[in-house]
């Protein structure tokens, strides 16, 4: 069962981290699959015989596929606010791929809350520090800055006192 926090306590999480997802495993089938669905199909990710010859070794994992992954580990660690109606991706700041993804290797997201502020009545915008470790490995695939927008409903919210 997911954690929950409630409204008031976001603000003194800032600067803490909140969550360190689950190992994911990103084999073949889901590169293949991702490569499918958004018609990349470059050599490096899905002809193990050629990606054998490149510096990876064989086949890696789109980034944008390591990247499309901090969605289900953010649901698998992040406290979900007790209050929250709706949480919407607001996009990123910055993004940067930093270590290739194996086909076989074991990611996880790792969730540090940089800052929250309300915007308007009902909405409150949240930043993350996510990053993307690959097991055994000492770089990780990517770190972001990650907004998030929480909706809930505007009587919900703490007072400023």
């Amino acid at each position: 069962m997911q954690r929950e926090i409630s409204l008031s306590e976001v603000e003194g999480l800032v600067g803490s981290e909140l969550g360190l997802s689950d190992w994911m495993e990103v084999p073949q089938s889901r590169i293949d699959k991702f490569a499918d669905a958004t018609d990349d199909h470059q050599f490096i990710h899905v002809d193990p015989e050629r990606a054998a010859e490149t510096p990876f070794g064989g086949t890696i994992a789109h980034g944008f596929l390591t990247l499309s992954l901090l969605s289900a580990m953010n649901y698998n660690c992040v406290p979900r606010i007790r209050e929250q109606t709706m949480g919407i991706n607001y996009g990123f700041d910055k993004i940067r791929f930093m270590a290739p993804v194996p086909a076989g290797a074991r990611v996880r997201g790792r969730f540090v809350l940089e800052s929250a502020r309300f915007r308007g009545a009902g909405m409150l915008m949240t930043t993350y520090v996510v990053t993307i470790e690959i097991e055994n490995s000492k770089k990780p695939a990517l770190v972001a800055n990650w907004q998030t927008i929480i909706q809930f409903d505007p009587k919900d919210r703490p007072s400023d006192d």
